[in-house]
């Protein structure tokens, strides 16, 4: 079983970057489709980002498709969203996930979770 820790998040000016990431213990992490998620107050959850297992593919939501890069070192077990042009309309928590398969874009297709880090963007 696959357990994941978020890191990374903070307040930041809008324009400004973070990086997050995302340590996962376990040895099958290489095994896994990642995804990126987040939850602002009072939505749901929804997508960010996802990449294959190999690295080769990643997809993105059209609200951060040109300014997030999703990335992932298999050798570190860790998967990374660098978030750059920050916007206030992108404060959320962002979690990290794990699933099996294919490409998932619902929260409902991911099984494992991490406790998410907070990311606060101001104007």
């Amino acid at each position: 079983q696959v357990q994941l820790v978020e890191s990374g998040g903070g307040l930041v000016q809008a324009g400004g970057s973070l990086r997050l990431s995302c340590a996962a213990s376990g040895r099958a992490f290489a095994s896994y489709y990642m995804g990126w998620f987040r939850a602002a107050p009072g939505k749901e959850r929804e997508f960010v980002a996802a990449i294959h297992w190999s690295g080769t593919s990643t997809d993105y939501s059209d609200s951060v498709k040109g300014r997030f890069t999703i990335s992932r070192d298999n050798a570190k077990n860790t998967v990374y969203l660098q978030i750059d042009s920050l916007k206030p309309e992108d404060t959320a928590r962002y979690y990290c996930a794990a699933r099996n398969g294919s490409i998932g874009y619902s929260q409902y297709e991911y099984n494992l979770w991490g406790q998410g880090t907070q990311v606060t963007v101001s104007s």
